[in-house]
């Protein structure tokens, strides 16, 4: 997909990434290594806790998100640099979820002082395979000008 500007976009654009499988194996794995609670690590304890079975760490879902986002989600021009959000886990993520992720432009603010950039503000709600939000964030993004041809 082809880079995109500030000058590129209007606000009321949406953008939708590929999907992305994620499994047990991964849940696990993800909170062994950075979240290592009961209800994302045992799918038998799992049970017994508020989720009710093995669910993802909320920021196992941010990172899916991150690299949804990243790989044609929101197709920025010189990278997604985020300034600022907002994050918010309505559902938990399960095993065998199809995630993608719906990014909506909510505005577009040029900066006064740099003329090469401006801020975004972009709401992104990461949806499993039924339409349900296991992420919500609204988030300023930094966003680059079209350079001037030379």
């Amino acid at each position: 997909m082809t880079p995109l500007y500030m000058d590129d976009l209007k606000v009321g654009d949406v953008f939708t990434s590929a999907e992305q499988v994620i499994d047990a194996d991964q849940i696990r794995a993800f909170a062994r290594a950075f979240d290592p609670q009961l209800f994302h690590l045992d799918d038998e304890a799992a049970k017994s806790t508020l989720f009710g079975g093995l669910a993802a760490s909320g920021w196992h879902t941010a990172a899916l998100t991150m690299r949804l986002l990243v790989t044609g989600g929101l197709p920025l021009a010189g990278g997604l640099i985020g300034a600022g959000t907002s994050l918010e886990w309505p559902n938990p993520t399960r095993p065998g979820d199809v995630l993608r992720v719906e990014v909506e432009i909510l505005a577009i603010n040029p900066s006064r002082s740099k003329p090469d950039r401006g801020m975004l503000r972009v709401r992104s709600r990461t949806l499993n395979q039924r339409n349900e939000a296991v992420q919500i964030a609204e988030t300023k993004v930094l966003a680059f000008r079209r350079p001037s041809p030379a």
